[in-house]
């Protein structure tokens, strides 16, 4: 035993020295976060082999991104010939050159995703700025059954019919037919300095209806325009006809939380505006305590994931042809739960900011596109900024920690 530790006394001195130094701790990842969202609304017949070009708003920038495709609503396994990424060229669907990369999913280019199911790519390395638009292209070889789709876009994007090999193009050439829908993507994670995301999760109200298409003036598209120096992702789960109590168009909030919000990418507050279509639809529900009931559901939930949740109060719709005397008293009983009742974290008076001095039953002139439910873009603005306020001030005062940063951005990936 003398022997050998008197030989190690004699080798120890001769080793390199980045042997002898204990290693360095490695920098943990960044961590990924939500920076565009669409919630699966119902299903439209398949396209069998064409490519649809998607044609998605992000939020927040990162230096990679992975994407979320899903089947969920669908009843045979969806098979993806192919999927790719890009930035868009300007306006069309053009890739910007040098920008487009192919997704895979556990190495493969190819993934089949059950009935009930969705899948998340695998990182793909393309830094992307914020508020970029970027071209999500999914080719569909085969008639995998219903395609899940959000109906709602307010955002042309574009298909190829005959889209075999086509995922890869940067020329826009293919597609020459458009569709207001989203098909099968659901969003777009980055990895980046982002300081967490928030979900918009609601109805029509959130999804868009009654702003100018293909210009990104839904509510939380002002909001994340408001909060982009805070670095926050905001993730629009909005579902035109969807309901807090029931399913209507989509599953109703209760079913869909999960999987729409809480299991988002780096999810920091939930804002939750929904209602009015149980109020207003058919049956009706005139029962506060529903709603109380439901509220409560959903906050406990989140607040179970460590997510603090906003309350937006639910805003008039007098002069729509479903509105009744009944239906706004409930409005207005909800509405004093949602801001007195001790539910919520914060509020988000939007009631307060969109209704009619003159007629507090209707929405404010300037901010009704004419059906007197929804909100055109001076509207949607006006819902931004309250809810903003909810999520920056106190008692919520969600303002990320430490200084702020931003993505660069290579030259050849700016938009010309």
């Amino acid at each position: 035993m003398a022997k050998v530790v008197r030989v190690l006394a004699v080798l120890l001195p001769l080793l390199p020295a980045a042997l002898m130094t204990p290693a360095a701790a490695q920098p943990a990842p960044l961590p990924w976060t939500g920076s565009w969202e669409t919630a699966p609304s119902g299903t439209v017949a398949a396209l069998p082999g064409a490519a649809v070009r998607n044609v998605v708003h992000l939020s927040v920038g990162g230096t990679a991104v992975r994407v979320r495709l899903s089947n969920r609503l669908g009843t045979r396994p969806l098979r993806l010939g192919a999927v790719t990424v890009a930035l868009r060229r300007a306006a069309g669907p053009a890739a910007l050159p040098g920008t487009l990369r192919t997704a895979t999913f556990h190495g493969a280019q190819e993934v089949t995703v059950p009935p009930g199911a969705d899948a998340v790519s695998d990182t793909v390395p393309l830094p992307v700025p914020p508020a970029a638009d970027l071209l999500v292209t999914v080719y569909t070889p085969d008639d995998s059954g219903p395609a899940t789709y959000h109906r709602s876009a307010l955002q042309t994007s574009y298909l190829a019919p005959a889209g075999a090999g086509r995922a890869a193009d940067e020329d826009g050439t293919a597609y020459a037919l458009t569709t207001g829908h989203w098909y099968y993507v659901t969003g777009v994670d980055v990895r980046g300095p982002a300081a967490g995301s928030v979900v918009a999760f609601g109805d029509s109200l959130t999804d868009g209806n009654g702003s100018t298409p293909d210009t990104n003036r839904r509510w939380p598209d002002r909001l994340a325009q408001r909060l982009r120096g805070h670095r926050l992702g905001i993730l629009n789960a909005g579902i035109s006809g969807n309901r807090l109590l029931r399913d209507g168009t989509g599953p109703s909030a209760l079913a869909r939380l999960d999987a729409d919000a809480l299991d988002r990418a780096g999810v920091r507050a939930l804002v939750v505006f929904e209602g009015i279509n149980d109020i207003k639809g058919t049956p009706q529900a005139h029962d506060p305590a529903a709603y109380a009931d439901a509220y409560r559901a959903l906050v406990a939930r989140a607040h179970a994931r460590g997510i603090p949740v906003v309350g937006v109060t639910l805003t008039p719709y007098g002069g729509y042809p479903a509105w009744t005397p009944a239906g706004e008293d409930v409005r207005l009983r909800v509405n004093a739960l949602i801001r007195t009742g001790g539910v919520f974290d914060a509020v988000a008076d939007a009631d307060a900011a969109v209704r009619d001095p003159a007629d507090p039953t209707r929405i404010r002139p300037a901010y009704d596109p004419g059906d007197h439910l929804h909100f055109n873009d001076a509207g949607m603005a006006a819902v931004a900024d309250t809810v903003r306020d909810a999520l920056t001030r106190p008692p919520l005062a969600l303002l990320p920690a430490g200084p702020r940063h931003s993505v660069v951005v290579s030259p050849q990936l700016s938009e010309p």
